[in-house]
């Protein structure tokens, strides 16, 4: 018999490699399929750049040139070079933002849909917090845009542009070219290296800080009832306002490291102009240079500074993208669960009977066993309840016929066909479920039935309904299948969420139905009537019933007593009532 390995085992080297590489590389990384139109983009903001200092070079050598009264004609064609330089600034600018925006924001779905793709594994759901959870989905994700659009092609336009106009300045004055050089050096990679220090921590804490503010968020809204009935509120509401208190500070933090970097290139920019300036007079005095050359280069010098203005922000940023994007391939690199496919094909229509062998599952390579060596049976058309002690591993069980993880050892089939073989929509096509805590969604029920098959008539949902002992209820409701159920389904009672979650599963058409604890938040009465609706709801099914109240196990087929991740018991609801051991010690009064 086979035993796989484990998909967290199959997957940790690849996702350990991927989670040593720097968060920004990985971030530009996923533009590369767009980098030829990023290039464009970086061609085009640097002609829209030059083209702003050329302008205002150019207005200096007109300017300066007119001042000695020459004929119209001298100027002419520096006028029109003056207005074709305006417009061409304009139209490049316009054309750089329209390209590298489409190509950041097609760049940016892709990755949602990526995450939201991850997502859907579920793997992530157990590990982060869910407002941490959200913040991470928007705006860690957002900061890819972030990085593309203000961290990746203002630098190298500014290289392009920065280079050409000290190439220009070095043929007019080459002391001026070099000053410019030493400037632009200065205000360009000087000042944002040390925005980029100074905004390390914060931007890293900024990330973090957003994320608990998130957190304390979702969990004051969803829990506002329990806060209120136990007093609560007001150090929860103290909570909020310390995560939004951190979060501010840090922002405050931020825009000082941005008003250092501006003061900063303002400081240097003034002083290369000046400079220039007492360059350009010595060299005019000493007939090196003409004074309309000291206007191209005086005014060029102060015109160049543009190119390098937006880089301090860009640098001082990068701390918080980083950590964006570290939080962002956090969520991407959650190792998968279960393993690729090696086959497609599993017959909806096949045989019902599941089998499974020596299943073996942990959480971790060093946790305990979930399950250990359980061998069980549903053959076509029974019903099989597995019962057991909290954390005896029967959702584990549930997991592993859902396709939620793969086992470390075994095998689990039905009607012969490996399960973890096949992909897990199609696994989930033919076994379907009641969680535990089903969700429904603040919807109507119309809508919430037809999660599970969208296009099925009205017929179809009625008829879901009344093998689910809901039908009655929902027709005697105003609205009947427009009803809205409430956030969370608070319109409706318990027992008729499982009963709503069991009419939306027999809806999908399974072959093989779990019902994971269906009962656990119900009281007494309400578990019996609930327990036997479920009973005559799945007749003509093969279901798996976990649970760990023995009501109505009975009208069971056969039932498995599992502790410690092992079978411990089965037989019949009679057999194991009359044999010594756990279930008999549970059900006596």
């Amino acid at each position: 018999m086979s035993t796989p390995v484990s998909a967290d085992h199959r997957a940790r080297p690849s996702s350990e490699r991927a989670r040593r590489r720097n968060p920004l590389w990985r971030m530009i990384a996923l533009a590369w399929p767009r980098g030829g139109r990023f290039a464009l983009g970086v061609l085009l903001g640097a002609f829209a750049t030059g083209a702003g200092v050329a302008l205002l070079a150019v207005a200096a050598w007109m300017l300066a040139t007119a001042a000695d009264h020459p004929p119209i004609t001298a100027l002419s064609v520096a006028v029109v070079a003056t207005r074709a330089l305006g417009v061409t600034r304009g139209v490049a600018r316009y054309l750089e933002r329209l390209v590298t925006h489409d190509a950041a924001f097609r760049t940016l779905a892709e990755v949602r849909v990526r995450v939201y793709e991850r997502l859907a594994a579920t793997e992530p759901f157990g590990r982060f917090r869910s407002g941490d959870l959200v913040s991470r989905l928007v705006n860690d994700t957002e900061a890819t845009l972030d990085l593309l659009v203000r961290g990746l092609t203002p630098p190298l336009i500014s290289v392009v542009t920065g280079g050409a106009t000290v190439l220009f300045l070095s043929v007019v004055y080459l002391p001026g070219g070099l000053l410019l050089a030493a400037g632009l050096l200065l205000a360009g990679l000087t000042v944002p290296l040390a925005a980029a220090a100074l905004g390390r921590g914060p931007g890293r804490r900024q990330s973090r800080a957003r994320g608990e503010l998130s957190t304390a968020l979702v969990d004051t809204l969803h829990g506002a009832p329990d806060l209120v009935a136990y007093g609560a509120m007001d150090r929860q509401v103290e909570r909020v306002h310390t995560a939004d208190a951190e979060l501010t500070r840090l922002a405050r933090r931020d825009a000082a490291v941005l008003g250092l970097g501006a003061g900063a290139t303002a400081l240097i920019t003034g002083l290369t102009v000046w400079g220039a300036l007492l360059l350009g007079v010595t060299a005019v005095e000493g007939g090196a240079l003409s004074a309309v050359s000291l206007a191209v280069l005086v005014l060029t010098t102060l015109a160049a500074f543009e190119i390098v203005a937006p880089l301090p922000a860009v640098a001082a940023k990068l701390g918080a993208i980083r950590e964006s994007g570290a939080r962002l391939f956090g969520v991407l690199d959650v190792p998968a669960a279960t393993a690729a496919p090696t086959r497609t094909g599993l017959d909806p229509d096949g045989d019902p009977s599941v089998l499974i062998r020596d299943l073996r599952v942990r959480y971790g390579p060093r946790e305990p066993w979930a399950l250990d060596g359980v061998d069980l049976e549903i053959p076509a058309g029974w019903t099989v309840a597995v019962v057991g002690p909290s954390g005896a591993g029967k959702s584990t069980l549930a997991s592993v016929l859902l396709r939620f993880r793969d086992p470390d050892g075994g095998s689990v089939s039905i009607g012969g066909a490996d399960i973890t073989s096949h992909p897990p929509d199609e696994v989930r096509a033919v076994v379907s479920g009641v969680p535990q805590d089903p969700h429904v969604f603040a919807s109507t029920l119309r809508e919430n039935l037809k999660l599970a098959r969208p296009g099925a008539p009205d017929e179809e949902l009625w008829a879901a309904l009344r093998r689910a002992r809901l039908a009655d209820e929902v027709a005697a409701m105003p609205k009947g299948l427009d009803t809205l159920v409430g956030t969370h389904g608070l319109g409706l009672s318990g027992g008729m969420v499982q009963r709503l979650a069991l009419a939306r599963a027999v809806l999908a058409a399974p072959r093989v139905l779990v019902l994971d604890e269906p009962t656990a938040h119900l009281d007494p009465d309400a578990r019996d009537a609930v327990v036997a609706d479920l009973l005559d709801a799945v007749e003509g099914y093969s279901t798996l019933l976990i649970t760990h109240d023995l009501t109505g196990l009975e009208r069971v087929d056969r039932i498995y007593v599992v502790r410690k991740g092992r079978v411990i018991q089965e037989g019949t609801h009679a057999e194991l009532s009359e044999a010594e051991g756990w279930y008999r010690d549970v059900l006596a009064p």
